[in-house]
């Protein structure tokens, strides 16, 4: 079988690491992979690739037409693999990074191509902008239009998701079950120890949060819990942003930290210090405090350098216990504050203003009851969930424990567990890492689904209902302050 992997770059991140796993593992198989990407790669651990110019981002790509496009990739992967390709492997191609990309693949899909479109984010998930650029340049500002371009259906055409919430989701847009495929990512950080990091006699405890601090990681709450924590724990954070965008709000909770005298060191993963899995194999617990995740990569990788996880749970998204899911002894699904803190009007305001920003930046308003809904999902008995607030909400509260720290008790939960209890999990955790998600498994798995997807028969195209996939990323009850610019 002749495999086609189209990506934008290999300069690193979530989907690079994918794209460089999905090689590996299908060259294992016996199945001839070439990843076609816009510039040459950045990471030492990249396979067989071509560049073709015309799948770089927006602002760096050289001006082509959609025939032009679909043309060159076709030649390049018909060069590299020694005949045009069995199928086409699709990573992210509606997220609006390239305006050109969707309509070329649409060209393909139309000549008979197979494809399998791997959806790892989502446009109509918290990135209005690019959303708002695709519905301007490829579809006159019609959604219907910019559906069929997006998410086109056929026979031929296989769509997979990462997490149970965008399998539902695509279903309810117009895909069958056959069409749509849940393929969850490896975990794979290199050679390990397959046992629990030893944990030194006298030492304060290390939480540290493995994780790049963008804004949906929701530092707030981690710094927070170091609020909340005995005075001898010891917090930490890997890596600050790259996007300029999110430098501000960064900075502001560096310098918000060192004003309250929390036991924080950020970016502790650079030139001159540790590794990330090294850093991450000296810590007690691993911590993730993020209001959203296309898959839960830190609900997994600690646990196979023995570290157990505390945290926010993402039930959405993480997989279950028993469902192929690791044990998590000690997460929780809500942090709650009391409403009072805050106030009910100004809460009510907030919900009200954010609502109506995050509608209107996808070209939508409010129904009657929309802000009713939110804080139906917001508050309950009294209390509101501390990942629903933004930055300035959540100040009011960090700077009130941090001044009287016996309202602590007021929060729920408001301890953070000994990390003994946690480590109990640690063996079983690994022994599901080590037979559910693994390259090998991996491999099967993917081609498991190739092979349904070069057995289609080709067939005429329509597409999906893009309006029932906005309808349920923009739930009223879905609403999280930190994602609304």
């Amino acid at each position: 079988m002749r495999v086609a992997l189209v990506h934008y770059h290999l300069q690193g991140g979530g989907v690079t690491r994918i794209v460089c796993h999905q090689q590996k593992a299908l060259g294992r198989r016996g199945i001839a992979t070439v990843a076609l990407i816009g510039k040459p790669p950045a990471v030492s651990d990249a396979g067989d690739f071509r560049v073709v110019p015309g799948l770089q981002y927006e602002a760096d790509r050289p001006s082509v037409s959609p025939d032009e496009l679909a043309d060159q990739m076709r030649a390049a992967a018909s060069a590299a693999l020694g005949g045009p390709p069995d199928l086409w492997h699709v990573h992210n191609h509606s997220l609006g990074k390239n305006l050109v990309l969707p309509l070329a693949l649409r060209c393909l899909a139309a000549r008979g191509e197979r494809f399998l479109f791997q959806l790892h984010d989502f446009a109509e998930d918290g990135r209005p902008a690019n959303y708002r650029a695709m519905l301007a340049a490829m579809a006159a500002g019609r959604q219907q239009t910019l559906a069929r371009l997006l998410y086109p259906r056929g026979e031929h055409l296989h769509y997979a998701v990462l997490n149970r919430r965008d399998y539902r989701f695509l279903r309810e847009a117009g895909l069958d079950v056959g069409h749509v495929h849940l393929l969850l990512n490896p975990v794979d950080l290199g050679p390990v120890k397959w046992e629990a990091s030893p944990v030194a006699a006298g030492q304060e405890p290390f939480w540290l949060y493995p994780t790049r601090a963008i804004r949906r990681k929701n530092l707030g709450e981690f710094l927070l819990w170091s609020a909340l924590a005995p005075r001898d724990t010891r917090f930490g954070t890997t890596s600050g942003p790259e996007n300029p965008a999110e430098q501000p709000r960064y900075r502001f909770w560096r310098l918000l930290a060192g004003e309250l005298g929390l036991p924080v060191q950020f970016e502790m993963v650079g030139p001159g210090g540790p590794s990330f899995a090294e850093l991450l194999r000296r810590a007690d617990v691993a911590v993730t405090t993020s209001v959203a995740e296309g898959f839960g990569m830190a609900f997994l990788e600690p646990w196979s350098l023995g570290v157990p996880v505390f945290g926010r749970n993402l039930p959405e998204i993480v997989p279950r216990t028993g469902g192929g899911g690791v044990d998590l002894p000690w997460t929780y699904e809500r942090l709650d504050v009391p409403l009072d803190w805050l106030g009910g009007v100004q809460i009510e305001r907030a919900a009200h203003e954010g609502l109506h920003r995050n509608l209107a930046a996808y070209g939508r308003c409010p129904g009657k009851d929309d802000v009713l809904r939110v804080l139906a999902a917001w508050i309950r008995e009294g209390r509101i969930d501390f990942g629903r607030l933004d930055e300035p909400l959540q100040e009011i509260v960090l700077r009130r424990l941090v001044i009287a720290r016996a309202q602590s008790a007021l929060v729920a939960p408001n301890e953070l567990p000994e990390p003994a209890s946690l480590r109990a999990s640690v063996q079983e955790n690994q022994s599901v890492l080590r037979t559910r998600y693994t390259l090998a498994r991996y491999g099967e798995a993917v081609e498991s689904v190739y092979l349904q997807v070069a057995g289609s028969a080709e067939t005429a195209i329509d597409y999906l209902d893009g309006e029932v996939l906005l309808d349920r990323f923009l739930a009223p009850e879905r609403l999280t302050l930190l994602r609304v610019d």
